[in-house]
């Protein structure tokens, strides 16, 4: 045995002899091919709501949640899946996200939220984490489908218009300071600020005597059919 280990390592760590450059070029090539194959399929497998739900606790928990809000059913058939909002769609960003992901795993194996209970127990904290990460990008994921620059302002709700055409428009609020729980349910907020730290409508002084929050959602200008 010993023999065939040094035998074998003399073959990894000489120059070839009974292949020419050419065919190790060619079969390096072919081999890259393949693992670069096998590498991005296993990627997007996982990044489709099938592969996100296989795991009861999202299943049994945040899907069913996602069920009964605008992202899952609407007049425009447009559907948001696990991976549009919780996945960078660019590449090295969604490289990013799967290696931070990957703690996730660990959580699996421990039964970390393979309870109802342990998951409400640990939900705020979770939360949080997804809170923070989305404020740090800027809402990355929020604006791969919602575009600032298409927004027609005319068929918001007061409340909206005059955020999104100020704070939104400066840079000083980014969708998650307004739209948490937009779709899950927010955990016990006992202990936290709904609106979150940086909400620019918790700040009335912002607006002078303008807050939006005393603006009704019902008083929204109806969109016009063709």
């Amino acid at each position: 045995m010993i023999d065939w280990i040094k035998g074998y390592w003399h073959t990894l760590s000489h120059p070839a002899t009974a292949f020419s450059l050419g065919f190790l070029l060619l079969s390096g090539f072919i081999a890259g091919i393949i693992f670069w194959g096998g590498f991005n399929t296993a990627l997007e497998t996982t990044n489709t709501e099938k592969f996100c739900i296989s795991c009861h606790e999202m299943k049994d928990n945040v899907y069913q949640e996602l069920k009964g809000t605008i992202h899952w059913t609407n007049r425009s058939g447009v559907r948001a899946t696990c991976p549009d909002c919780h996945v960078p769609h660019e590449w090295t960003h969604k490289i990013a996200r799967k290696m931070q992901a990957s703690k996730e795993v660990w959580g699996k194996i421990f039964g970390t939220i393979n309870t109802r209970d342990k998951f409400l127990d640990k939900r705020l904290e979770l939360a949080r984490h997804e809170w923070a990460r989305l404020k740090a990008n800027d809402s990355l994921e929020c604006r791969n489908c919602h575009d600032f620059e298409f927004m027609d302002f005319s068929v918001q709700s007061p409340r909206a218009r005059k955020l999104h055409s100020t704070q939104l428009a400066t840079g000083n609020a980014t969708c998650i300071d307004c739209h948490r729980g937009i779709a899950h349910h927010l955990p016990n907020m006992a202990d936290e600020d709904a609106w979150g730290p940086d909400n620019p409508a918790d700040d009335a002084s912002r607006f002078g005597d303008e807050n939006p929050l005393k603006l009704k959602d019902e008083d929204a200008p109806k969109p016009q059919g063709n």
